[in-house]
Order: structure tokens, then C-alpha cells, then sequence
């Protein structure tokens, strides 16, 4: 007898559907503003500035529903905190080609659209997040255990095959584990019926947005490979990128330069030899936080390690940190294309080769460049011990593993955030 099959939740709901989001959205984020313009002028939608602005309106929601899409599908993603960042750079975006080709357009029809595309997200968002919560069925065996611990999820842990459970995301198992013929019937079953069927290793990197390095045999390096065109794409992005950001901020980083001066003596840009793409040493700049070492302490890693509270910090220091304005010098590292704007964090040479002698696969690391900020340092925020290291390695083979376009955005929108929080500063 065949197993019970459950239907997946994007079956049965309306609001998970892509036309329905998507037209719905235009709709009424493009057509709203006209009609409220209609009633006081029914002549309006003549006027050459409302159709090019009707037309803007429906390029930039529509790349930002899609670029919105994308970013969503990544670990770790609440959507309503990425709905706002995401429509406002692709509206930016559209209506800074109008504006730098000085085309007339109608500032009530392009506000009013962009308002009016992220109040429909942040409602979907809402509605999805009461009628449809995200569940997983989980079938007992294995290391299905470790699910518990996630947390955001409704899991549906699964006594026997006969089980039926109404309107869930998917069907979760260890698929390495020794299952019994009627769960692999049940698994076969539910895969031919349309239900997606995962792997947990597969859902836990999902959802945590970390890998787990426990046995070569399962992690072979190959599988960690990143997408080499993204790599020469990405290159040339982040030095044209650096170097314009280099001429533009030139006068604040010499006015910040000379108030490191001012407070202590000293230079102002710190140098200190960290490991980097393929394993090749380089300096990496930043502004001095911190009093000056002697010179023989540089070496030593437990004074390569800042504490909480370290007193060695500045006054001036600690807001460096915090704002993340004392990494700015490494813009002259992404033109030396020594590192990226994104990706695994450098560590000191020092440290570099303790963590190799501790952790298996550490310098695996090194196969992109390193960045400014990175996914471990949005999540996770400074760490200053083994066991912590462990858990930062975990998110850069994430990174690596997923290295996209899609989840260096995802990386730069919560560097903003930090950069206004101070999360992970020391």
C-alpha cells in the first residue's frame, strides 16, 4: 500500500504563488498612484512624465520583487527586514538613470509607487508568516536529532509511515542513516508526488547558514569549490568599486588620520602581515585603534587577540570599531586586489598558524579573497578563541560553499545594519 502523501504548502496557498505576488504587487503599487492622480485630472495618463514614470515604476518592482526572490531563499533571511533595503536600491537604481539623463518624470507617481511596494511585501510577509508558517515533516533515524536545537521552524517529527500531516514545506531525513524499507518507500513516495524531500545536513546549512566540517568524506573540497567566473567578475566590481570609493572619501580618511594623531602617539594606520588569497601572506591596512606595542609583543598571540573591555583601546578607537570606519584603509587593499569589499575576514599571520595546527581544513579559507566584512563577522561578530573559530569556519565554508551574487547582498544589507548597531564590535 502506498504511503499517506502530503501536499506541499505552495500548493494550497495563494500567497506563496509568484504571479500572484508579483501582479498583485504591480498592480497595486503602479496603478494606485495613477488613479488617486485620475481623479483630480482624468487627462493624466497622457502626460509623457507619468507613462515614463509608469513604466520606471514597473521595471523597478519588478527587479526588486526578483532580487527580493533571491535573497529570501537564503539562510538566516527574515524577509520583512531585507523588503525595505531591497525596493529602495532597485527604485534607486532605475530613477538614477532618469535623473542623470535628466528625464522628466512625476515625483508623486514614483514615491507613491515605492511606498506603495513595500507596504504590499511587508503585508504578504505578514499574512504568510500568521496563515502559512514554514513547517517540515521529519522522519525519526540518524542525526535528525540536531533539528530540535533550530529554532523559527515547526517541526513535525513522524512515528510511522501511515502519518499524515496537512500542509507542510517538505519532508526531512537522514538519507545516510540505515532506514527501514517502508521509510524508503515513504521518502520514494513522497519525492513522486511532488513533496521536496531533504537531506539534514542539507536543511540545517540552509537554515543556520553553516556548513558542518566533520568528515572529509562528506565535505571533499571539490564540493566547496567556488564559481570561478563570479571570482573575476567580482575582482573587477570591487577594485572599481575601491577606487572610486578611495577618491570620494580621500579629505575623511585624512581628517580621521590626524585625530588618531592628535590622540596618541603613534602612526595613524596600523600594518600587520595577515594570510590571504591562496594562502599568500600580505599587509593589511587599518587605522590604529589601539596604543602602540612594542615591537616584539607583535608576534605574540595572545596580545593579537582583542578582549572585551581590552584597555589597550582608545577613546577615539572604540567608535572606529564600532562604526567599522577603522577597516576603511583596506580600500587600498581591494585596489591591490589583495582582498574583496566581501568574504572570510584575514586573520593575523600569528593566529593563522595556530588555527591551521588546530582546525582541519582551516586554510581551505583562503580559496577566495578575503574581505571587509563577511558572513561569519554579519552573524556571528568578533571571536577570540578556539571553540568560537570553529564556529566562524563553519559560516565561511558557507560562504564559499554559496558563494553568489545573491548572498554578497544579503552580506553588504546586514553590514549596514551592524555598522549601526556596533554588533560584534570590540
Amino acid at each position: 500500500m502506498n504511503a499517506p502523501i502530503i501536499k506541499p504548502q505552495s500548493q494550497r496557498h495563494l500567497l506563496h504563488r509568484i504571479r500572484f505576488q508579483l501582479l498583485g504587487g504591480l498592480a497595486f503599487a503602479i496603478l494606485t498612484p495613477a488613479l488617486v492622480r485620475m481623479l483630480l485630472n482624468a487627462d493624466i495618463l497622457y502626460y509623457s512624465n507619468i507613462q515614463i514614470t509608469i513604466f520606471a515604476g514597473i521595471v523597478a518592482h519588478t527587479v526588486g520583487f526578483f532580487f527580493f526572490r533571491r535573497i529570501i531563499n537564503l539562510p538566516g533571511v527574515a524577509a520583512a527586514g531585507y523588503i525595505m533595503p531591497t525596493f529602495a536600491m532597485s527604485y534607486g537604481l532605475v530613477y538614477l538613470v532618469i535623473f542623470l539623463f535628466r528625464i522628466d518624470y512625476s515625483a508623486f507617481q514614483a514615491a507613491g509607487s515605492l511606498t506603495l511596494s513595500i507596504f504590499w511585501y511587508f503585508s504578504l510577509s505578514i499574512l504568510s508568516r500568521r496563515l502559512d508558517p514554514y513547517s517540515l515533516a521529519v522522519i525519526p533515524g540518524g542525526a535528525v536529532s540536531r533539528l530540535e536545537e533550530i529554532g523559527g521552524v515547526n517541526w513535525h517529527w513522524l512515528r510511522s509511515p501511515e502519518t499524515v500531516i496537512d500542509r507542510v514545506s517538505g519532508v526531512v531525513a537522514d538519507l545516510r542513516a540505515e532506514l527501514s524499507d517502508d521509510w524508503e518507500r515513504y521518502i520514494a513516495d513522497q519525492a513522486l508526488a511532488g513533496v521536496p524531500v531533504y537531506h539534514v545536513k542539507q536543511i540545517s546549512e540552509s537554515l543556520t547558514g553553516r556548513v558542518e566540517i566533520e568528515h572529509l568524506s562528506e565535505n571533499t573540497l571539490g564540493s566547496l569549490n567556488p564559481n570561478q567566473a563570479y571570482i573575476k567578475i567580482k575582482q573587477v566590481i570591487d577594485w572599481v568599486c575601491a577606487l572610486l570609493a578611495l577618491i570620494v572619501l580621500a579629505p575623511f580618511l585624512l581628517l580621521v588620520a590626524l585625530m588618531i594623531r592628535l590622540e596618541s602617539p603613534g602612526p595613524a594606520i596600523f600594518r600587520q602581515e595577515r594570510l590571504g588569497y591562496g594562502g599568500k601572506s600580505f599587509t593589511v591596512y587599518k587605522f590604529r585603534t589601539m596604543t602602540v606595542s612594542a615591537p616584539e609583543a607583535e608576534n605574540v598571540r595572545s596580545l593579537a587577540v582583542t578582549k572585551p573591555g581590552d584597555s589597550r583601546i582608545t577613546r577615539l578607537g572604540r567608535f572606529l570599531r564600532r562604526s567599522r570606519i577603522d577597516e576603511l584603509p583596506q580600500l587600498i587593499n581591494i585596489v591591490r586586489s589583495e582582498m574583496s569589499w566581501i568574504g572570510p575576514r584575514p586573520e593575523a599571520t600569528v593566529l593563522s598558524s595556530h588555527y591551521s595546527m588546530a582546525l582541519p581544513f582551516y586554510r581551505y579559507r583562503n580559496i577566495v579573497r578575503p574581505g571587509i566584512s563577511g558572513w561569519a563577522q554579519v552573524n556571528q561578530g568578533y571571536v577570540s578563541d578556539d571553540d568560537d573559530e570553529i564556529e566562524k569556519l563553519h559560516y565561511d565554508f558557507y560562504y564559499i560553499k554559496n558563494f553568489s551574487p545573491w548572498l554578497d547582498i544579503v552580506i553588504v544589507l546586514r553590514t549596514l545594519k551592524t555598522m549601526l548597531s556596533g554588533f560584534g564590535s570590540r
